[in-house]
């Protein structure tokens, strides 16, 4: 296996993962009309914040773009937050820059037990020779904070990001635009990292990915688009470098996403975290 791609593609998937929320529209306008301003966009996304956790799943395409003139990295699937944030998606594998790993044209991607797990082609040696699976824990691409953030409800989910909106220093309502066939309410928010509770510990750590990609100040800028159901359809965070924007499919049930067999995974953590230290 070729280990200087390891940190890049590991990057740009966590990338993906770095910010996910969504919000509400219409019907939460009805709820909150007698409330004015911010007062009332504020009532807006927490009436949306509850309906979207109650939901547990959504079928999504995320978009990463790092900010270095290149395409966008997409990666689509199903996200799920009812039982702890997991997902089952699939990525280009030229994007993601495993061609040495596998002649697939997609690369399968699991997040479930705080840990990727990507669907390789066996190896005739090293740590996935005969493997189906390459294991990477969180901490190899969060840190140690960043994981921890991620395992304790830290920022990783939809809902998680959705309930750092409550602590915006403002919020901008940019009226109503089509949205993949849909009618919805643009939002817009902007976040202090000292306001994003366990997450702003993540931010700080330059060590990990979520540190690496954020501002100066940390900030984060979302916007949300809201159809007439309190239900997100396209939502867009800019932090520091990167931007990610997730578009949403459709909801359903908390979804079961279970880590492939052990016998069939071989686990590349620690090579992962000696790369990441070398180039530190």
């Amino acid at each position: 296996m070729k280990t200087r791609h390891t940190a890049v593609w590991v990057g740009l998937t966590a990338a993906t993962l770095l910010a996910t929320s969504a919000c509400g529209t219409n019907s939460a306008r009805t709820a909150a009309k007698a409330v004015d301003g911010a007062d009332r966009i504020m009532a807006a996304l927490q009436l949306a914040t509850k309906r979207t956790e109650n939901l547990g799943s959504a079928e999504v395409r995320v978009s990463t773009d790092m900010g270095s003139g290149k395409p966008p990295i997409t990666m689509e699937g199903t996200y799920s937050w009812g039982d702890g944030f997991a997902f089952d998606a699939e990525m280009d594998t030229k994007q993601a820059q495993m061609q040495t790993l596998t002649s697939s044209p997609k690369v399968r991607v699991l997040f479930v037990g705080g840990a990727y797990y990507y669907r390789v082609g066996p190896q005739p040696s090293g740590p996935l020779k005969g493997k189906e699976w390459m294991k990477i824990d969180g901490s190899a691409v969060f840190g140690e904070k960043g994981a921890q953030a991620m395992a304790t409800g830290g920022g990783a989910s939809p809902v998680d990001s959705m309930k750092y909106l409550r602590y915006a220093d403002h919020a901008t309502d940019l009226g109503e635009q089509t949205v993949d066939g849909q009618r919805t309410s643009h939002y817009r928010a902007v976040i202090k990292a000292s306001q994003m509770g366990k997450f702003k510990d993540a931010l700080s750590d330059k060590k990990g990915a979520f540190g690496s990609l954020a501002g100066p100040d940390g900030s984060m800028t979302v916007d949300i688009w809201l159809n007439g159901k309190d239900l997100p359809v396209r939502l867009k965070e800019d932090v520091g470098i990167g931007t990610v924007t997730m578009d949403f499919e459709k909801f359903g049930r908390t979804a079961a996403v279970a880590a492939p067999p052990a016998a069939q995974t071989g686990d590349l953590t620690e090579l992962v975290k000696n790369a990441r230290a070398r180039k530190q």
